[in-house]
């Protein structure tokens, strides 16, 4: 029975703790686009690149 006088305040603080980095990430925008990079990586640019040897003397 003693115990659970230490573990109560524990689990409360433990709570409020992740609570807080909870709401923080929210705010933080953490979790306003969850698909968005694991798209971006599927998406290759198809575009062929130029093979004129004209191209590199010009830059």
């Amino acid at each position: 029975m003693e115990s659970l006088y230490l573990l109560i305040p524990i689990s409360l603080l433990l709570i409020g703790l992740l609570a807080w980095i909870f709401f923080w990430s929210v705010k933080a925008g953490q979790f306003d686009d969850l698909e968005g990079p694991g798209e971006a990586i599927l998406m290759d640019d198809d575009t062929p690149q130029s093979k004129n040897m004209n191209d590199d003397y010009k830059k």
